[in-house]
């Protein structure tokens, strides 16, 4: 007997064939009389419907009201039914929910942050293999294969909040995500995550930059990013506004994300860079002034506004693909790191060198958390590594 014919049986009481089954996604089954005595030629009328709602849900065109499926032949047992409620338990997808819940967001976070983590949900919404709330498991099992723990963890509790949200706003009956959390994997912090460079290493390092055949462009950033321990957002937002006439004051009130986005400093503190007339910062200022082609200090090789996407093919290097083979290209730190002349540090080592010195040549740490916009309890905690002070100060 054909294996669907379990679909099709004859009412005990009617004496009439009905067909009864099961889809997936659906939380009840679905029964339709069709009107028709259990003969073998009207088994085979019926076999033909069976077949075409087999076809609808292997195509994913189910119609859950039956309507489709009527009988034509008229009488009064030519009925559809459904045995109980079919509608679906839950009534968004994990994507039509992030929509919603990003739209209550805007009103309570910054719009980088609302922006970041709604394009980094869509890109991985747009890769998960079903997106339905009721496959909760099956997305978390997609998400550890294809991702690295922390980022499925990551996404799991950006789902998590997002479906607790909408419990609570009765779009959903329950949070299908709350279970399903990944455990933290611990982690050894490396001490070159916090470490700052000495003051050659530093010095090499724009040497370097001035030298190079493809970036010496970014001197000029990476020296005022040393210089002054702004963080790297901060300066790629400033502008000849933000600079007094003689460019001895500097106002840093913004900073811009790798949107190109604006925003306020990191902890919303506004603060006033100074530096001294023939300092080697003022000379700086005064040379780009000199050389000014837009309103932004400082600007790309290519002209455009500078984001840290932009800066990393300079400071870390970037890869490609070509013909299936990926090439590796390096960038100014990452080289010298090779070269095996300083270590591998992230562009915000910047901060930590240039707080580090500070406080070495005898500036207070509440005067260097003032310069560099921070508390002097993390100034104190962070931005302190005497391991790399190993004798006064020259000319810093």
């Amino acid at each position: 007997m054909d294996t669907y014919d379990k679909w099709i049986s004859s009412d005990a009481r009617t004496k009439k064939l009905v067909i009864r089954f099961w889809v997936k996604g659906f939380p009840k089954q679905f029964f339709i009389s069709t009107g028709l005595k259990d003969t073998k030629r009207n088994r085979e009328i019926v076999r033909s419907k069976r077949d075409a709602i087999a076809n609808d849900i292997a195509l994913e065109r189910f119609d859950p009201s039956l309507t489709s499926y009527e009988f034509s032949p008229a009488g009064k047992d030519n009925k559809v039914h459904a045995v109980a409620e079919v509608k679906p338990k839950y009534q968004y997808n994990i994507l039509e929910l992030w929509h919603k819940f990003t739209d209550f967001q805007e009103t309570q976070l910054e719009q980088t942050t609302i922006l970041g983590r709604y394009i980094y949900i869509k890109n991985y919404c747009d890769r998960l293999p079903v997106l339905a709330l009721d496959e909760a498991s099956t997305i978390r099992d997609w998400l550890v294969k294809n991702s690295g723990n922390f980022t499925a963890r990551l996404i799991l509790i950006y789902f998590n909040n997002c479906c607790e949200w909408a419990v609570d706003s009765r779009l959903i009956p329950d949070n299908p995500f709350k279970k399903l959390i990944l455990n933290k994997r611990r982690t050894k912090v490396e001490e070159s995550d916090y470490r700052a460079f000495t003051l050659e290493q530093r010095d090499t390092i724009i040497k370097t930059f001035e030298n190079h055949r493809l970036y010496s462009h970014y001197t000029a950033i990476v020296k005022f990013l040393f210089w002054t321990g702004c963080r790297p957002g901060e300066a790629f937002a400033l502008s000849w506004d933000d600079v007094s006439t003689d460019c001895c004051k500097i106002s840093i009130a913004k900073s811009c994300n790798k949107y190109k986005i604006l925003k306020s400093t990191k902890n919303n503190r506004k603060r006033i860079f100074p530096t001294s007339e023939g300092s080697k910062l003022q000379e700086l200022l005064l040379t780009l002034r000199s050389e000014k082609t837009s309103s932004l200090i400082f600007r790309s090789s290519t002209g455009l506004p500078i984001t840290s996407d932009l800066f990393k093919p300079a400071w870390t290097g970037y890869s490609t693909k070509q013909n299936g083979k990926t090439y590796r290209y390096m960038g100014v730190v990452q080289e010298l790191a090779t070269q095996g002349l300083v270590p591998y540090l992230k562009p915000y080592a910047t901060r930590h060198t240039f707080a580090t010195w500070a406080i070495s040549t005898g500036v207070s740490p509440d005067k260097v958390a003032l310069w560099i916009g921070d508390t002097v309890e993390t100034v104190l905690r962070f931005y302190c590594h005497p391991n790399v002070v190993e004798a006064e100060c020259p000319d810093f």
